[in-house]
């Protein structure tokens, strides 16, 4: 049987506040938005992070998790030049290529992101 898991879309900063309105029987808690994959104890719960398939922090590729039990990180490998030059084809956006380039090769690190966002989360 399978622990309770709570989902939850952004918690920059807000553990405190999330975690003080969850049942104690919620042993895992599963978060995105800051696109890092990571998998960390926060006051005796598991806290996860799959990472980002789209705009990726970890490096380049797919992020995702596989819960229960446990959590397993994973990283599924795809063609990024073929994604690049699909994404900039076919969207509308005139910074589409650029945009592709810069995120979907994951040019920039998790230190770049906790850099440039954790102040807004008092980090």
């Amino acid at each position: 049987m399978f622990e309770r898991v709570a989902v939850l879309s952004d918690i920059h900063g807000a553990l405190p506040a999330v975690f003080a309105g969850l049942p104690p029987e919620v042993g895992t808690v599963v978060c995105g938005h800051t696109h890092m994959p990571y998998a960390r104890l926060v006051d005796r719960r598991l806290v996860v992070n799959p990472g980002s398939v789209g705009m990726p922090y970890g490096g380049v590729g797919a992020w995702w998790a596989l819960l229960g039990p446990g959590v397993q990180l994973r990283r599924t490998a795809y063609d990024v030049d073929a994604a690049c030059a699909r994404v900039a084809t076919e969207s509308g956006f005139p910074e589409a290529a650029a945009w592709a380039d810069e995120y979907l090769r994951s040019r920039h690190s998790d230190l770049d992101a906790l850099a440039a966002f954790g102040p807004r989360d008092g980090r």
